[in-house]
């Protein structure tokens, strides 16, 4: 059963503030940010345009309260992996890639929010665009973290690595350039964290 056909009866059973969320968040990813009206948005979470209007300002209030629950969920992971992983940098690294590698599917189908947004949305002083690009730095400084802790000796060079790998496998897989992406961005993200820490075995070997 499809989240659509299940909206009725979850709609009937949220707050306000959620049945609006919940309506922006199913129409920005299937028809874009410019083309839903706040009327529609109304339409869709059963409720008025001045119901959303006493919880969000504006509808770029909105996107950028959607985008941050949404921002919410990809730092949830990297929480997670750190979790399940305690003192385990490496592993922590390939869960968050498990976890981007997992979440491919359904970027096939609605492709990824924050590059859908970033698409429609070229102004930076946007607030919607503002929290994007705020929540790619914490991401990518987190992803630092855990390659300087893993011992890989340019932490800032893989963390690149490992980011354009992550962004590049969602965009192939929204454009469906690239068969079997989950694993390839899997195999490509052990390799990046194997190679940075050669340096590191054959300085070893050679002190030894």
């Amino acid at each position: 059963m499809t989240s659509t056909t299940r909206r009725p009866s979850r709609v009937a059973k949220l707050p306000p503030r959620e049945r609006i969320l919940d309506a922006a968040e199913e129409l920005f990813q299937s028809e874009g940010i410019r083309r839903v009206g706040v009327q529609t948005i109304a339409e869709k979470a059963e409720t008025t345009k001045m119901a959303i209007y006493r919880h969000f300002e504006t509808k770029d209030a909105l996107v950028a309260e959607w985008l941050r629950i949404v921002a919410a969920d990809y730092q949830a992971a990297f929480d997670r992996v750190e979790d399940e992983h305690p003192g385990r940098p490496r592993d922590q690294i390939l869960g968050v890639a498990r976890f981007i590698a997992e979440g491919l599917p359904a970027i096939s189908h609605r492709g990824c929010p924050f590059i859908n947004s970033i698409a429609e949305l070229p102004d930076h002083s946007h607030p919607a665009r503002q929290v994007i690009e705020e929540h790619k730095a914490h991401q990518t400084r987190r992803m630092v973290g855990m390659c300087a802790e893993a011992g890989l000796p340019d932490p800032e060079q893989a963390a690149a690595e490992i980011t354009f790998v992550l962004e590049g496998a969602q965009v192939s897989t929204q454009n469906g350039s690239i068969d079997q992406a989950g694993d390839r961005l899997m195999r490509i993200v052990e390799g990046i964290v194997d190679r940075h820490h050669s340096p590191l075995g054959v300085s070893r070997a050679t002190t030894d």
